[in-house]
């Protein structure tokens, strides 16, 4: 029943994150950290992981305070989210 449910994905902040990275070519860090209303390095911790996990690439822009960073969904982040979401909707529909 729980087949396909990525432990990467699974956790909410990520599951956030990629739901955004989903529906957008690229995003901010700082439109990510205002969207899911958590702090810097709790957002770092979190895209940290997704990059390991080979599923967003990031994009460092200039350095200091004028820079940042923009992040994208990679095509193998694409299918284990579509595959996540795919079996939290069997599961749901599994329960009704």
């Amino acid at each position: 029943m729980i087949d396909g449910l990525d432990p990467v994905i699974h956790v909410p902040k990520r599951l956030g994150a990629m739901a955004v990275l989903a529906n957008a070519p690229t995003v901010t860090f700082r439109f990510l950290k205002d969207h899911l209303g958590i702090s810097d390095s709790d957002l770092s911790r979190q895209m940290s992981t997704l990059e390991s996990a080979g599923y967003v690439s990031a994009t460092k822009l200039g350095h200091g305070r004028g820079g940042g960073t923009t992040y994208r969904i990679t095509p193998e982040g694409r299918t284990a989210y579509d595959t996540h979401c795919a079996a939290l909707r069997a599961l749901i529909d599994a329960s009704r």
